[in-house]
C-alpha cells in the first residue's frame, strides 16, 4: 500500500521548503511528504490523494496565507480527511488565532514559528500526531438506522444515548417507506428498531445492548485496579486523565455518555482556554480520548450500585452483580435536574418535556416556540443555541431576574438576542397533551394562563441521587456527600474512624473512598472547579496510597 502522506502548507516558498525537508528528514521512511504554496494547490492535492485512496495522516497549514488562510484550508480539508491531524503554524502574534482555530476546526495543535531547533520544539508535535492518528479507528461508520415514533420516550433515549456518545446514526421515522421495509424484514419488531450496518437487528434495545454492537466498552478487563472512577462528567473524566497519566491502573464506570450534564452543554464559554466557547460534547470527547490515550478503561451503562470496604481494599458492586476491586474509589456521580411536580408533565418527558439540552431534539424545534425553566448557565446556554432555530424562546425563571443565578456574559447575551424573552416569577403549573405536548399551563404575576407549545426544556435544581449510598458513607441533609473539614465540623465520623487520623480534604467517611465534583457537599457547580476537583483528588489518593 502508498505511504500514508503528511501535506505542508504555507505561501512563504522559504518556508515551505524548510518544513517539507525537516518532515522528510525524520518521517520520509514511513511518510510520503507533499507541500503546497497555497491552500487551494493544497485542496487540489488531497482531491487527488482521495481519488487515489490514499490515506493522509497530518495537515499542517500557516495561518497567514492569502486568498484563503490556514484555519480556512483545514475547514475545507476535514471534508476529505476528517481524520487527518491538524496543525496550524502562526506566529507570537496570531496566537489568539490560533487558540479561535481550535473551536472552529478542532485544533489538534498549533505550533509558533521558527521552530528551531526541530529536535526540541517541531518533532515531538508531529510524533504525538502521528502516534494519534495511528491509534484512531479511520474506518468509516456504518450506517447505524434508528426507526421510532416521533413522540416515544424511548425512542428518544435511544437518539439521546447514540448522539451523547458521539455515535452518527440516521433517524427515521416509523412512517418513512424505508421504515417500513426495514419493520417488514425484521419481522414486525418492538420500536425503536436498530439496524446495524451487517443487517443485525435490535428491537427495543437497553443501552447495555446498544453500547455492545456500537463498540463501546460494557464491562472491565481486569478485577483489581489502583483507582476506580464511578461517574463520568468532568469530575470523573478529570480524575481518570490525572490518575492514568500518573500511572494508576485507572478504571472510570458511566452509567450513561461521558461528560454528565456539562457534555449536554451546547457551549461553555467560560472555560479556561477556549476563549470562543466550547460545546459540552467537544469538552468531554476530548477529555475521554485524553484518558484513554494515558491507559485509562472507559466502562460505558455501568451502574454502581455499592461498596465495601474488604480489609485494605474497596469493592464497588454494579447492578448486574458484578464487582470491581481497587486501593482507592473516587465518587464523582455528579447531579441530576430536578423533576418538575406539575400535573401531567411526566407522562409527557421524551414526548415534548426534556431534562437538559436534548441535544438530539434542537433540529426539530425549528419555527416553534419553546419554553425553558431555569435561570442558571445550562438553562440560558440552553437558550441561545435555540434561538439560533425556534421562532422564540421563553426563559421562566422564579426570581425576579437572572442576576442572581446566571453568569453575566450569558446575560448579556441573552439580552441581545431578539426572540429570547425572560419571564421573572413564572412557573410551570400543568401540561397537557395527547401522547405528546400540546399545552403548558403557567402560573405568574398576571395569573394563571395557558399557552401552546410542543416543547419543554428543564434545568432546575440538582438531585445528586445517592441513596445507594445511604449507610456506606456519611452526606448531608440534601445528599450531597461529606467530605474532610465537613466530616470533623459535623461529626459525622463513624465510630470504627481511627481516631489518630484526620481525613483529607476530599476524602468520605470511610477511608480511600474520596469525592470530587457536583456531588460533594459544598461544592462550585462549575466545570473547571469539577475538573480541578478530579484532579485534587488524585493527588490525595497518592497520599493515601504511600500511607496505607
Amino acid at each position: 500500500m502508498a505511504k500514508p502522506v503528511i501535506v505542508t502548507v504555507d505561501d512563504d516558498p522559504g518556508v515551505s521548503r524548510a518544513v517539507a525537508r525537516d518532515l522528510r528528514r525524520r518521517y520520509a521512511e514511513s511518510y510520503r511528504v507533499l507541500r503546497a504554496e497555497s491552500g487551494s494547490q493544497a485542496l487540489s492535492a488531497l482531491r487527488e490523494l482521495k481519488l487515489r485512496g490514499d490515506d493522509t495522516a497530518v495537515l499542517v497549514a500557516d495561518h497567514r496565507m492569502p486568498e484563503m488562510t490556514g484555519v480556512e484550508f483545514l475547514e475545507q480539508a476535514m471534508d476529505l480527511y476528517p481524520y487527518a491531524r491538524r496543525v496550524l503554524l502562526t506566529a507570537y502574534a496570531d496566537t489568539d488565532a490560533a487558540i479561535r482555530a481550535i473551536n472552529v476546526v478542532d485544533l489538534d495543535h498549533y505550533l509558533l514559528k521558527p521552530w528551531d531547533p526541530p529536535e526540541e520544539k517541531f518533532y515531538p508535535v508531529i510524533d504525538a500526531q502521528l502516534e494519534a492518528w495511528r491509534r484512531t479507528d479511520r474506518r468509516r461508520p456504518g450506517e447505524l438506522r434508528v426507526v421510532g415514533h416521533r413522540w416515544s420516550a424511548r425512542s428518544y433515549e435511544v437518539r439521546d444515548f447514540l448522539a451523547r456518545n458521539q455515535v452518527p446514526y440516521t433517524w427515521l421515522l416509523d412512517t418513512a417507506p424505508e421504515a417500513a421495509e426495514l419493520l417488514k424484514a425484521a419481522g414486525d419488531p418492538e420500536l425503536p428498531l436498530v439496524v446495524t450496518a451487517e443487517g443485525t437487528t435490535l428491537s427495543a434495545p437497553t443501552d447495555t445492548e446498544l453500547a455492545a454492537v456500537v463498540g463501546l466498552t460494557t464491562s472491565p478487563g481486569a478485577d483489581f485496579y489502583d483507582l476506580v472512577v464511578v461517574g463520568g462528567g468532568p469530575a470523573g473524566l478529570g480524575a481518570a486523565v490525572y490518575g492514568a497519566s500518573e500511572g494508576l491502573n485507572t478504571v472510570l464506570i458511566e452509567r450513561h455518555a461521558s461528560g454528565g450534564q456539562a457534555g449536554q452543554s451546547s457551549r461553555i464559554e467560560n472555560y479556561l482556554g477556549f476563549p470562543d466557547g466550547v460545546s459540552g460534547a467537544q469538552l468531554a470527547d476530548r477529555a475521554r480520548r485524553q484518558a484513554e490515550r494515558f491507559g485509562a478503561e472507559l466502562i460505558t451503562t455501568g451502574e454502581v450500585t455499592g461498596i465495601e470496604a474488604h480489609g485494605r481494599a474497596r469493592v464497588v458492586t454494579q447492578a448486574d452483580g458484578t464487582t470491581i476491586a481497587a486501593h482507592a474509589v473516587i465518587l464523582a456521580t455528579g447531579v441530576a435536574y430536578r423533576r418538575l411536580d406539575a400535573p401531567g408533565l411526566e407522562d409527557l418527558v421524551g414526548r415534548g418535556v426534556y431534562y437538559g439540552a436534548a441535544m438530539a431534539e434542537t433540529p426539530s424545534c425549528k419555527d416553534e416556540e419553546v419554553y425553558v425553566v431555569g435561570g442558571a448557565n445550562s438553562a440560558g446556554q440552553a437558550a441561545v443555541n435555540l434561538s439560533k432555530v425556534a421562532a422564540k424562546v421563553h426563559v421562566l425563571i422564579r426570581g425576579e431576574s437572572l442576576e442572581r443565578s446566571m453568569s453575566h456574559y450569558l446575560i448579556e447575551q441573552i439580552a441581545e438576542i431578539g426572540n429570547i424573552e425572560v419571564h421573572p416569577r413564572t412557573v410551570v403549573t400543568g401540561g397537557r397533551g395527547d401522547g405528546r405536548l400540546e399545552r403548558l399551563v403557567l402560573t405568574g404575576p398576571d395569573g394563571e394562563r395557558t399557552v401552546p407549545s410542543h416543547w419543554l426544556f428543564v434545568f432546575i435544581g440538582a438531585e445528586p441521587g445517592t441513596e445507594w449510598l445511604s449507610g456506606v458513607v456519611e452526606r448531608d441533609e440534601h445528599g450531597f456527600v461529606l467530605t474532610g473539614p465537613d466530616l470533623v465540623a459535623g461529626g459525622r465520623r463513624p465510630a470504627d474512624w481511627e481516631p489518630s487520623r484526620q481525613p483529607y480534604h476530599l476524602e468520605t467517611s470511610m477511608p480511600g473512598v474520596f469525592a470530587a465534583g457536583d456531588v460533594r457537599s459544598g461544592s462550585i457547580k462549575r466545570v473547571a472547579s469539577a475538573v480541578g476537583d478530579g484532579a485534587m483528588a488524585v493527588a490525595l489518593v497518592h497520599r493515601y496510597l504511600e500511607q496505607a
